[in-house]
């Protein structure tokens, strides 16, 4: 089986048996007996995340490379031979592939040890998808140390471009995930006597339409920020005044100022709130993952050594970020690095958005972006 077959069977392989975050036992003992029939020096990472390193011998730089191997909680519709066999499990976002290209490139480049000068460590991360960040996991157990780092790069499927190009971003790629939750409370009373009640619904109301002021009012329009409630509870009866609603939802930033302000503003107009209405109403706001902000050392670096493997029509350059969000950022925050985007849409059966029970890849474009991870990282040994 040559090296293309075998991330194509790697891809599959991962499909098939997903698993969720911190959860991923199977996959990354897997991931350790590929590692081990390479003589790749590994160990176990965060419980879950696999660690592993190769060393020249020789005296040069380290290029870290990550990818992530959880899977998300989807059923999924896909009709194919390797279809999950975890019911309600999916790999739905193509961390399966990413995790395959992973070892395709340690396999190519543990071939070419002797060639190489310095060193290349690569970085198997548990629970990307929950958002509350295996990336700091890994990082807290030391793979970015002893040696540490000059450079990182990650990758991930992209359907919305063709098959065979690659996408780079200069600057700030995808937004801060933080996550916000608002307990309101006021007080019951019979639905017919509102005035003697405090009305935790109306309260609810009032603030959401009020926090809509931040984006449009309060934040510089060409400065992109996006504040989303996705779920509201409350209520008990059709003839009760509600005295308790909580509200959930997400915040996106592509700057820390932007995404402080956000933090600041919903908790004040919280606190104005239980003196409009006079109820009360706690603002949560938890800080998931910053935003995704390319080097652009890294990214020139990135863009050159695409347009010679791949050629210049197939490099694209994003002009525009995304208000997605990739725990990748929180190795950006130590070392400076550049998330590269595959493109995988072929046809329409590989068009699906991320986080779709009918997701899946043009697997054909595997081997060949492993190949260009190889030829980054010689670029950037031999320089």
């Amino acid at each position: 089986m040559d090296i293309s077959e075998k991330i194509i069977s790697y891809r599959r392989h991962f499909h098939k048996y997903p698993e969720l975050g911190h959860n991923e036992y199977k996959t990354a003992q897997f991931i350790e007996e590929r590692l081990n029939e390479l003589n790749i020096p590994f160990r176990r990472a965060a419980k879950t995340g696999v660690y592993a390193f190769l060393d020249s011998g020789k005296a040069g730089k380290t290029i870290a490379l990550r990818t992530d191997i959880d899977a998300l909680p989807i059923q999924e519709e896909n009709d194919i031979e390797y279809k999950s066999q975890n019911p309600g499990i999916m790999h739905a976002c193509g961390h399966d592939a990413h995790a395959a290209i992973m070892l395709g490139v340690a396999e190519m480049l543990s071939a070419k040890k002797d060639s190489l000068k310095g060193a290349v460590k690569f970085i198997f991360q548990l629970d990307e998808e929950a958002s509350r960040s295996g990336a700091l996991e890994m990082i807290a157990d030391g793979v970015l140390e002893n040696p540490k780092a000059d450079i990182i790069l990650g990758w991930h499927m992209q359907p919305r471009l063709p098959s065979g190009t690659i996408g780079i971003k200069y600057g700030a790629m995808m937004a801060s995930v933080d996550r916000i939750e608002v307990n309101i409370t006021g007080l019951l009373s019979h639905g017919a006597y509102p005035h003697e009640g405090k009305d935790a619904i109306a309260a609810a109301a009032e603030f959401i339409n009020d926090i809509q002021s931040i984006v449009s009012r309060e934040i510089n329009p060409i400065e992109p920020a996006v504040i989303t409630f996705g779920q509201i509870n409350g209520g008990t009866f059709y003839n009760i005044l509600c005295d308790k609603v909580t509200i959930i939802g997400t915040a996106r930033a592509l700057s820390k100022e932007t995404r402080n302000l956000i933090e600041k503003r919903l908790k004040e107009k919280g606190k104005a709130l239980e003196i409009s209405r006079g109820v009360k109403c706690d603002v949560l706001y938890e800080r998931f993952q910053g935003p995704v902000i390319n080097d652009t050392a890294a990214a020139s670096f990135c863009e050159q050594a695409g347009r010679e493997f791949y050629g210049k029509e197939k490099v694209i350059l994003f002009d525009k970020p995304s208000m997605g969000g990739e725990d990748f950022s929180e190795y950006l925050e130590i070392v400076p690095g550049n998330f590269i985007n595959i493109g995988s849409g072929k046809d329409e059966s590989t068009r699906h958005p991320w986080h779709n029970s009918r997701f899946n890849i043009d697997e054909s474009v595997l081997p060949k972006f492993a190949e260009f991870i190889v030829y980054a990282v010689e670029k950037y040994l031999k320089h």
